[in-house]
This record gives structure tokens, C-alpha cells and sequence, in this order.
């Protein structure tokens, strides 16, 4: 087939649609796909193990969901009718994912537009577009022929730890800035650090907000569009700032568009300190920047040393990377629960066995089952005494929620309905912190990896508020009230899970335990 021959049948050239161009999805999903496979000169699906059409999988609800093409480790497809919104079908595919091992690209098709997303780890996501207009021309062509040819050749050369480590040299610089332009000579150390704390909260409240527009809870590039607004003078944008932050208190209307409650205390105190022209330049830099691709492992403990003046000198240093953090949540979070979970699956199974038809005993007893198991999820407390900017809390959190997603795929293939939603979430983890930025930090750390992961999951985002209060992730002395004495050395301890767990051991952070708690 040659690409005239393909668009002339696929598409509508001249406004004339071709032969095939009126197929519904079903009509035309498998042959569109077989004559792209022929244009392109590439295996069709069953030519090879792990490579075929209608790939199955439960999905959030319960219910059974098909990827129109699979090759497992390479990408799965979802082809749709002309004109169908690709942007659904995306989240549709990243849905189906769950149960395919996450394939590194994901293709979306409404025959008319061809759009690739990728989603390696460890790297941003990126996507390419072919139309099929454009389909006669061999760059688009060899650029498709890649996804069986050279599927690594998508991966993105910048890592998510290069922007991470990009973000926080630009608002490190920022933050340098504002303090130093609103120095007073003779100030006190008090006004000082009360200075600091205005500039770091602020620019906390700024990095959440290119998150969150980032991964679409803003919408219309909103923050974006402010801080670009070449028009705006300083005092502009501090007053637009000011109303954009007070409206994501608490919900309502920004201009034209509606935002939605936020919460969680990151805006309950708003105090944008006055700009300049060189911090209009500084923030438009930060905003180039891939947001939702920051690495959340390592994002707390690097901005907390550009906010903080007592830790700026330490911007290039060393830090604890995540694989080092993993030796201690592997063998007291991940392993003990997985272990429990095998056993409750087991159980699960031999009842699972025995059912007639869904909604018997049997399928009640089993159903049971999980939801004890899921229960004890949800009351799982882990602390981190000395959280710093919850680095340890948020790998927590993402192992537990790793946990729960296996188990969920688990149940679904022995015969149970998916639940509609995690019951894991940011109240899994508490932390205590004497570092007032690295506080505020961690929490803004917990909340930017529970929201990305639910992304990379395909679960919706939570609303009214999108995020959880976080008043057990405290600012205070962790050795300054013995509210009950640490029981044996072993560092998973169960005992009833209190808001406060009380005298933390003196650990240096390269010993740095968890208590893990379960109530």
C-alpha cells in the first residue's frame, strides 16, 4: 500500500472522504490498523508472542476494558472514529495500562490523527502527532515506523531529575532575589527570617501552582498566562497573584474560569511579596519548565535548600537518593505487606474457585476478604520522626499505593470487581520536623507525588478540596514531649495509631528509620 493509496481510503483528501472513512470504531479500528502496518512495512499483530488485537484488562469500576493493539513491553493502541476526542481516549488507554505492565508508549488514533505519548520512567512525557494529510511525507513515516523499529528511540533525553535540579536552581535564584530587594539596613534577625518565610512560602505556593497547571487542575495554562503577561506591571501581577491564590483557597471564579477548592492550608496564608522586573524574568524562566515531570524523590530536599538562607551553600550538594531510601522501605513496608497479601490472595483464590455466579457466598466471603485486607491499607500509618522535606514519606506513600494497585490487579483476575478508588493516600504517612521550609515542604512533596501518581494510574483527581489537610506532617521538636516510650527495637511496631507518636530516637539521617503503624 502506498501512502496516497492509505490516505485516499482513511482519509477525506480534497474533502472527499474515502471508502472507508464512514467506519464506525469497531468497523474500522483492526483494518485501519492492518494497512498501517502495511504502509509501513512492520509485523501485524499475532506475528509474534505478547503482540496482538483486543488485549483485556479490568479496569477502575469493575469494569472490562479492551486495548485495540498490544505489544507487551512496547506500547499499547486505542483506535477511535474520525473526529472522537483523543484526549478521552488517552485516559481511556492509560486506564487499560494498569494491567499492562505500563508499556512505554501509548498511542491514541481517530484515523484522521495518529498521536504518540510516551511515559519511560524516569523521564517527562513527550507526544508526537502525525496527521494524515502528512502521511505521504517520510520523515512522518520513518517517525511511526519507530514504534516497532526503535521504540527506545522515543525515550527523552532530559530526566526528570534534570528539571528537578534545573526548578530549583531557577527559584533558588528567585528566592536570593526577593530577599535580598527587600532588605532594610539595620533590620533585625527576626524581621530577616520573618522576610524569608514570606519569600519561601510564596514561592512554594508559585511551584504548586505550575504543578498543578501542569498536569491540567488549572486550567488554560492560567499561571502561565499571568506571569507572561508582558502588559502586567509588577503591582499588577502582585494583585493578580494575590486574587489567583485567594480563589484557590477556597473555589470559585478567576476571571472567566472556575478553579477548583484546593485547601490542604498551602493557601490559608497569602502574602506575595512585592516582585520586580528581574523576578517577572526569573518566574517566566521557571514556567518553560515540565512541571508535571519533576522527580518527586528528590524535589523536597532540593528546594528546601533554595528557600532556606541557612542551607543555600549546600544547593550542590550531595543527596539521599531514592534506590538508598528503598533499603529501608523494601524490607519494612513492601515486603511484610506483599507477604500478608500473598496469603489473603491465596484465600481469595480457593474461594474463588468455588463460585457459581457473582454475588453467591462464596463470591461475598472472598469480597470480604479484600475488603479487610483494604481496610488495614487505609489504617496504616507510617512515620518519618525527622522528615525533612519528605523524601521518606513520599516513597512511603508511593510503595503503599504500589501495593494496594497489586493487589487490586490481583483481585480483579481472580474474579472481583474493581473498586471505584484507592483507599491509600497522603493520611497513610506522618512526619515530624523542626525545619519550618522543610515542613512546608514535605507537605507540598506528599501531595505532588500523590497527584502524579494517580496521573500515571489513570485515576481521577480527588476535588472539593483536591487537597487533603496535612496537620499531621507537624513543624515542631520531635524529642520535646515523651508522650509514650518507643516499644522494641524490631522497626515495624503495630499498636494503635495516635495523631501524635511521640519521642522519636536520636537517628542521624543516614539511620533514619520508619515506625510503621497499622491501627
Amino acid at each position: 500500500m502506498t501512502p496516497q493509496d492509505f490516505i485516499a481510503k482513511w482519509g477525506a483528501p480534497g474533502g472527499v472522504p474515502g471508502p472507508a472513512y464512514a467506519l464506525n470504531e469497531e468497523q474500522g479500528a483492526q483494518s485501519h490498523f492492518l494497512d498501517l502496518c502495511e504502509l509501513l512495512g512492520v509485523p501485524k499483530p499475532g506475528s509474534s508472542e505478547g503482540y496482538r488485537f483486543e488485549e483485556k484488562s479490568t479496569v477502575i469500576g469493575g469494569k472490562t476494558g479492551y486495548a485495540d493493539v498490544f505489544m507487551r513491553g512496547v506500547f499499547a493502541w486505542e483506535n477511535k472514529a474520525p473526529g472522537k476526542n483523543l484526549d478521552t481516549a488517552l485516559k481511556q488507554l492509560l486506564t487499560y495500562s494498569l494491567a499492562l505492565s505500563n508499556p512505554p508508549i501509548l498511542v491514541v488514533s481517530d484515523r484522521l490523527t495518529i498521536r504518540i505519548h510516551t511515559q519511560f520512567t524516569g523521564h517527562p512525557s513527550a507526544t508526537h502527532e502525525v496527521r494524515i494529510a502528512e502521511m505521504d511525507q517520510p520523515a512522518n513515516l520513518a517517525l511511526l515506523r519507530r514504534i516497532w523499529t526503535a521504540p527506545e528511540s522515543f525515550k527523552p533525553q532530559q530526566t526528570n531529575r534534570d528539571i528537578t535540579e534545573a526548578a530549583a536552581q531557577s527559584f533558588a535564584a528567585l528566592a536570593e532575589g526577593l530577599r535580598q530587594r527587600g532588605a532594610t539596613p539595620g533590620e533585625s534577625i527576626a524581621s530577616q527570617q520573618q522576610r524569608a518565610n514570606q519569600v519561601a512560602h510564596f514561592l512554594t505556593q508559585c511551584l504548586f501552582c505550575f504543578f498543578a497547571e501542569d498536569v491540567g487542575l488549572l486550567p488554560g495554562r492560567m499561571f502561565e498566562r499571568l506571569v507572561n503577561n508582558k502588559q502586567a506591571t509588577p503591582e499588577r501581577l502582585t494583585q493578580g497573584l494575590t486574587q489567583l491564590f485567594g480563589t484557590m483557597q477556597s473555589g470559585g471564579l478567576y476571571g472567566v474560569d472556575d478553579i477548583p477548592w484546593f485547601n490542604g492550608g498551602l493557601f490559608q496564608t497569602i502574602a506575595v511579596p512585592p516582585l520586580s522586573a528581574p523576578d517577572l524574568t526569573e518566574l517566566r524562566r521557571a514556567a518553560d519548565l515540565n512541571w508535571s515531570a519533576i522527580d518527586v524523590s528528590i524535589f523536597g530536599t532540593l528546594f528546601e535548600r533554595g528557600l532556606d538562607p541557612a542551607k543555600r551553600s549546600q544547593l550542590g550538594a550531595h543527596y539521599t537518593d531514592p534506590a538508598t531510601i528503598e533499603r529501608l522501605i523494601d524490607p519494612v513496608i513492601r515486603r511484610p505487606l506483599l507477604q500478608k497479601w500473598e496469603l489473603i490472595a491465596q484465600q481469595i483464590q480457593a474461594l474463588a474457585a468455588k463460585i457459581a455466579k457473582k454475588g453467591d457466598r462464596h463470591y461475598r466471603a472472598a469480597h470480604a476478604l479484600f475488603i479487610t485486607w483494604l481496610d488495614e491499607l487505609k489504617n496504616y500509618r507510617a512515620l518519618d520522626p525527622a522528615c525533612g522535606s519528605g523524601n521518606f514519606l513520599y516513597l512511603a506513600l508511593k510503595c503503599l499505593k504500589d501495593v494496594e494497585h497489586h493487589s487490586h490487579l490481583q483481585a480483579a483476575e481472580l474474579g472481583l470487581d474493581r473498586e471505584a478508588d484507592l483507599v491509600t493516600g497522603p493520611h497513610n504517612v506522618l512526619g515530624i520536623e523542626l525545619n519550618e521550609y522543610a515542613a512546608e515542604l514535605a507537605r507540598v512533596t506528599v501531595w505532588i507525588g500523590e497527584l502524579q501518581w494517580r496521573l500515571a494510574h489513570g485515576y481521577e483527581f480527588k476535588t472539593n478540596p483536591v487537597l487533603d489537610t496535612l496537620e499531621h506532617i507537624e513543624c515542631r521538636d520531635a524529642l520535646l514531649v515523651n508522650i509514650f516510650t518507643p516499644p522494641r527495637t524490631n522497626p515495624v511496631h503495630r499498636t494503635q495509631c495516635q495523631r501524635q507518636l511521640g519521642r522519636a530516637p536520636m537517628w542521624s539521617s543516614a539511620t533514619r528509620r520508619f515506625w510503621a503503624t497499622a491501627k
